[in-house]
């Protein structure tokens, strides 16, 4: 005689109710998180760190539109290239979503003249330390318009590695130390 077994009383080893995680189960395992990305970019609903020792400002900057990349030049190789980097404030930022960022703010020029976008930028970095704001670009006013969330949102749980570790995730293939960098034999059309 053959055993009959009640399929309708043994578990569902795939009912997602059994398979599902406890959210805090990250830290029940001692786990730490990692920095391993820190991109460089702009415009979205953001905070910005209003602590001055997670800035760096003047930072000398390539942009390089057509690939979205952002390179970071030392002092030494900055003296070497006048009028090919722009001058900016790295501001540690981070959105709505909790992904931490750094946002760079161009400067006035060595000339003194600063133009609208610029300047709106750096006031929206300014007003995103105690709020929560959106930059839009607006062609027809030539400048950035500003936008500050109307809900009462809670402050960004800002992580605690500290600023160098920001800038080295952040710059780790984009650093330019050297004028034989393989960014300005490029610029130079060496390659």
């Amino acid at each position: 005689m053959s055993e009959t077994v009640n399929v309708d009383t043994a578990p569902d080893p795939f009912d997602p109710a059994s398979l599902r995680l406890d959210p805090s189960y990250a830290e029940s395992i001692g786990v730490r998180k990692l920095l391993t990305t820190v991109p460089v970019r702009k415009h979205e609903f953001v905070r910005v760190h209003a602590d001055v020792s997670r800035r760096l400002t003047p930072a000398a900057l390539i942009e390089l539109k057509e690939e979205r990349e952002t390179y970071i030049l030392t002092p030494s190789v900055a003296n070497e290239l006048p009028g090919e980097f722009a001058p900016a404030t790295l501001y540690t930022t981070m959105n709505r979503q909790g992904v931490l960022f750094l946002w760079p703010v161009k400067l006035p020029g060595i000339d003194g003249k600063e133009n609208e976008w610029h300047r709106s930028a750096r006031e929206a970095a300014e007003k995103a330390m105690t709020s929560w704001v959106r930059v839009r670009a607006n062609m027809s006013l030539g400048a950035y318009d500003l936008h500050e969330a109307k809900g009462e949102l809670p402050d960004p749980e800002w992580p605690e590695f500290s600023f160098p570790e920001i800038l080295r995730t952040a710059f780790r293939e984009r650093y330019v130390d050297s004028l034989d960098h393989a960014l300005l034999k490029r610029l130079r059309g060496e390659v």
